[in-house]
């Protein structure tokens, strides 16, 4: 399907592309047309300006015949006067005449004269005029040449692109068609597999719907018989139900609790190092213990710091024990959640401790900042100190609030209701924060003061290293308040989640009493349920051993019927046997004496017969005939052994062919369904070849129309090159006769 949205697609991308160059051949062909009317407009023009040109010509000749006739006729005339002239001295009288006659001559011949000048100027005048005529209409038809020149050329450009960019095109299609079929192939593959596991989905669907139905009908039967009431209309009976156990939830939040663990007992170390190099502190500056006494609030402040390990080590037990009380089978929320309690009164209780050491640790800044060695910059840092031990024992408190606040629901559930759970964590995350926050300033004012505490004079050793020390567990402390405001921001929403659901249909726990009765009910529910697992087993068990009973009944009765028959056979064969002998012992009644001896060892000696039943012993001396007891039972044992093997071979026999009738049915249903799968592939395979074969039909007549489309663009150019050279050779044909007529004009 997506091959063939993707041919689908191209075929319309080459379908707009064809719509384009069929627009863009619509306009070449009004442009050639537009050209060739043109053409034939000039043509007609230049037949036009032949005509009058010719006319020019004629009259232009008319005209020189005429004068040259008027020269020759005024030559006359000069003649006639020169000889009038020279008779005109010889006769005076004749000449006045002659005067007067040749006055009125000369004036119609100077008339005359006039007229023809005036003629010859007009001419001159038209032919000139229809050379500037000429010569605009030869710049024009230049101009009108090189303009269609180069429309010829970006022509032929566009003609060429568009060649180039069609074989381009058809490349890459067919390379796209042969990627295409590759592709079409794998997904023909990869729909049979597809179609093999729809059906085995969709059968394994039909099953898993009849089973959920069958069961859901057998359930709702005995709903509708067994339960007398439904208790999660009142909230006060849904209360004792058991709620839904997620495992997921239990053990994602018995890891965030083994987190949580760790990131306390990584604070509680980091805060008994901090209280006890403080107390080391306090002892040696500003003045050593073991040179002078200190004052006596530093003396008690430090026996208060030698106290913080009772008071920070329960906050680990406590931490622990809650750890310890969320498995994997519990129900753990707040209203379960009972170990909680402990570590909020561990938490209360290293607040008190806090507010116990406030007043003498600020007292004990406060005298070190009277004390003469404490500069100015030292006091300043003594005092960002001071606030920044409020803000501490203030972040504590809020903190202790908070937790407190989540203690309720598991002693006084009407203490907080359950929309608030998330604001309390939102808040204790926000403490959070602000106690790393806190902890940052300190770590800060510390480091500086510890610089400045190594300019004084009498700094020794032991102070650096114990400014040293506290810089260390403050970092520390840090660092781990840090890690444990972002644990508890980052799973905040589990939080929420996980610590706030109740009972199906219900919204919360009634009291913390019925959450401890819903716990005992579920440890009740899951030893009933393994109870009923036991009975199954059981008599599961039971029934197969009352089949494998069956089926040895059965077989016990196969093998006495087998039994008897062989016992009557076995009962036949003796009976002939010893006829024969007597028979033998009838006809052989004088022996010779020789061989008397050895007939009476031999009759004394057993007879050894094999058949069906193995080897028998008897003989032939009627007065020791075998015991017919022994012989009983050792007919019964062969003949149980016998059994025993065949009834093994049975079994093999039946289990081999359960195992090949088993085998066959899936063979057979395997069978029909690759037939049907090969049928189903045939017709995709039939299809798949129509729409190969009309791919490449549709391939080809784009390919053909395409080739037509190039083959009249060129026709179109070949004609437009003729008709430019055409026009190319009557211009230059006109721009000869124009060359011609003008230098004859100036030899005229």
């Amino acid at each position: 399907m997506a091959a063939a949205a993707e041919l689908q697609g191209k075929y319309q991308k080459l379908a707009q592309e064809y719509s384009k160059l069929r627009a863009q051949n619509q306009v070449l062909k009004k442009g050639v047309v537009d050209e060739q009317a043109n053409s034939a407009s000039l043509k007609e023009q230049l037949k036009m300006k032949d005509q009058s040109l010719r006319k020019l010509q004629q009259e232009m000749d008319s005209l020189t015949f005429r004068n040259q006739q008027l020269a020759k006729r005024v030559e006359l005339l000069q003649d006639e006067l020169a000889l009038s002239e020279a008779r005109g001295k010889k006769n005076k009288k004749s000449a006045e005449s002659s005067s007067q006659l040749s006055q009125e001559q000369k004036s119609v011949f100077n008339e005359d004269l006039q007229k023809k000048i005036e003629e010859n100027e007009r001419l001159h005048i038209l032919f000139f005029e229809a050379d500037e005529q000429h010569k605009r209409l030869e710049a024009e038809l230049r101009t009108r040449l090189e303009v269609l020149e180069t429309d010829a050329a970006q022509h032929q450009t566009v003609v060429d692109s568009l060649t180039r960019k069609y074989t381009d095109t058809i490349e890459k299609l067919q390379n796209d068609k042969t990627k295409l079929e590759i592709k079409s192939q794998t997904l023909e593959r990869e729909a049979k597999d597809c179609r093999l596991r729809t059906e085995e989905c969709q059968q394994q669907l039909k099953n898993l719907q009849a089973a959920l139905g069958s069961r859901l009908e057998e359930s709702l039967c005995i709903i509708n018989e067994k339960v007398p009431f439904n208790d999660t209309r009142s909230s006060r009976y849904n209360a004792l139900n058991v709620p839904l156990h997620n495992r997921r939830y239990q053990l994602k939040l018995r890891d965030l609790a083994g987190q949580a663990l760790a990131f306390v007992q990584e604070l509680v170390t980091a805060l008994l190092n901090f209280h006890t190099y403080t107390e080391q502190k306090v002892q040696i500056f500003p003045i050593d213990s073991a040179t002078d006494t200190i004052s006596p609030l530093n003396q008690k402040f430090s026996q208060y710091l030698h106290e913080n390990a009772s008071y920070v080590r329960p906050l680990e037990e406590g931490m622990h024990h809650l750890f310890e009380s969320i498995t994997e089978d519990t129900v753990t929320v707040l209203e379960t959640a009972v170990k909680l309690k402990a570590f909020s009164e561990h938490l209360a209780s290293y607040l008190g401790f806090l507010r116990k050491i406030l007043p003498y640790q600020l007292k004990s800044l406060e005298e070190e900042c009277e004390s003469s060695l404490c500069t100015a910059a030292l006091r300043a840092r003594n005092m960002e100190l001071h606030r920044d031990m409020k803000k501490l024992t203030a972040v504590f408190e809020k903190l202790h609030t908070y937790v407190s606040l989540l203690v309720l629901p598991s002693t006084k559930p009407e203490g907080l209701l359950r929309t608030n759970y998330n604001l309390v964590f939102t808040n204790i995350a926000a403490s959070l924060h602000g106690f790393h926050d806190i902890l940052k300033d300190i770590s800060k004012h510390y480091s500086q003061k510890a610089t400045l505490e190594q300019d004084v004079p009498t700094a020794t050793q032991k102070l650096i290293t114990t400014n040293d020390c506290i810089l260390s567990s403050v970092a520390a402390l840090t660092n781990g308040a840090g890690k444990i405001a972002s644990f508890f921001s980052n799973n905040l929403d589990h939080f929420t989640a996980s610590l706030s659901y109740g009972p199906k249909g219900g919204t919360e726990f009634i009291s913390p009493l019925s959450a401890e009765c819903m716990l005992q009910y579920k440890k009740k529910a899951v030893a009933y349920m393994k109870s009923l697992k036991k009975v199954q087993q059981s008599l599961e068990k039971i029934a197969r051993l009352e089949q494998e009973k069956e089926h040895w009944m059965l077989e016990a009765q196969l093998a006495k019927i087998k039994l008897e028959k062989e016992n009557q056979k076995l009962k036949n064969s003796l009976s002939g046997h010893l006829t024969e002998t007597i028979q033998e012992h009838s006809v052989l009644p004088n022996v010779a004496e020789q061989k008397k001896e050895t007939t009476e060892k031999s009759l004394r000696e057993p007879i050894r017969s094999t058949s069906l039943i193995g080897m028998l012993t008897i003989t032939t001396d009627n007065e020791k005939t075998p015991d017919v007891e022994s012989r009983e039972d050792l007919i019964k044992n062969h003949y149980m052994a016998r059994i025993a093997e065949l009834t093994s071979h049975l079994q093999l026999a039946d289990s081999k062919s359960v195992h090949f009738h088993a085998e066959c049915r899936a063979l057979a249903k395997r069978l029909s369904l690759a037939e049907k799968s090969k049928e189903s592939l045939m017709e995709e395979l039939k299809l798949a070849s129509q729409n190969i074969s009309r791919l490449q039909d549709e391939l080809m007549t784009t390919k053909r129309s395409y080739e037509d489309q190039l083959s009249m663009m060129s026709d179109h150019l070949c004609s437009m090159n003729e008709t430019l050279t055409k026009q190319r050779e009557e211009i230059d044909t006109l721009k000869m006769t124009s060359k011609g007529n003008s230098k004859k004009n100036k030899n005229r």
